[in-house]
């Protein structure tokens, strides 16, 4: 535990904040808490908090590191199931599920060949993929529609009167943290730390890379998986603002956005603080203009408050040597 603890440090701010909007939300919306919102309220947080975490991996990784493309990438899962596997028949999770993976990993790799072999810049490669998935899903569907599967819907709903989405964080959860357990994430924060230094002691900076940004192309592709099932159809337009959110959620959970310091972890917790001030916008009845505003002040005050406590972290790292 101590051992736990010591590696999220940088989580405590934002757990705090997740802590204080949950009891801000709770004394202002008495139905908060009100046991049949939690699959509706998991449901709508979850792409969220999966795009958030499909952000945090590039970024760890430094140099620049981020990935544009995951919210039209998401966007695009929904018009991939409900315009071609749901017409082919394709439709049992055994089938949708392992071909959402796989699109995810692939996609993932030919951002991270662009990065970590091509040698282009992470924002200029990923923006590339952004135009591709955002021009393509709105080519193969210009307006929302489609179905999806019954069981991606109950994908959204309660088991009992658990929320059937804390299953899916709970997998991920368990999965990363036998990834973590091994040399992955440290070599990860190594070369977000000092990427030269780690190239000579013997990490293998470029196929890290690959491998990371594969990473976050599977989180993304999962979370456009649980939008579909939240939107019930499939929609071309839906995925871009995920990626606006996601570079919220990692700023706001005390991720370095020069990379070397952070995690999966303060991803979600990021993810939750930008559901849970939204919350709060949505029950004063604010205006989707004025919210589209707020979100950009919350994003540019998120950024300066990174860029703030990144400064003093390694002022007072120099003075201590």
């Amino acid at each position: 535990m101590r051992q736990i603890l010591r590696r999220n440090t940088y989580a405590a701010v934002p757990l705090a904040m997740l802590i204080v909007l949950f009891i801000v939300n709770a004394a202002v919306q008495p139905q908060f808490l009100a046991q049949h919102n939690w699959a509706t309220s998991m449901s709508v947080l979850c792409p969220t908090v999966l795009t958030a975490m499909a952000m945090t991996l590039p970024v760890l990784s430094g140099n620049g590191g981020i990935d544009l493309s995951v919210g039209p990438l998401a966007g695009f899962m929904s018009v991939l199931i409900s315009t071609l596997l749901v017409p082919a028949g394709i439709t049992s999770p055994l089938t949708v599920i392992p071909i959402v993976i796989v699109f995810g990993l692939l996609s993932g790799a030919i951002t991270g060949v662009l990065v970590a072999y091509v040698r282009l810049p992470a924002i200029i490669a990923t923006l590339g993929m952004y135009l591709f998935y955002d021009g393509l899903a709105t080519e193969v569907l210009p307006q929302a529609g489609g179905s999806v599967p019954v069981w991606l819907v109950k994908l959204n709903g309660s088991v009992g009167p658990i929320p059937a989405v804390w299953v899916v964080f709970a997998v991920i959860a368990l999965l990363w943290t036998l990834v973590s357990r091994g040399s992955y994430m440290r070599n990860l924060l190594a070369v977000g730390g000092d990427e030269r230094t780690s190239y000579t002691a013997g990490v293998n900076v470029a196929r890290l890379r690959l491998v990371t940004y594969s990473m976050g192309g599977l989180l993304a592709c999962l979370g456009g998986l649980m939008l579909t099932g939240l939107i019930q159809g499939g929609d071309g337009t839906v995925g871009p603002p995920y990626t606006i959110s996601a570079i919220t959620a990692v700023a706001l959970g005390g991720i370095s956005l020069a990379g070397g310091r952070g995690g999966l972890l303060g991803g979600a917790l990021g993810g939750g603080v930008l559901f849970l001030i939204q919350e709060l916008l949505t029950d004063a009845h604010v205006s989707v203009y004025s919210v589209s505003v707020v979100d950009g002040i919350i994003l540019i005050g998120a950024l300066a408050l990174n860029g703030t406590v990144e400064y003093l972290r390694r002022r007072s790292s120099a003075s201590r040597r």
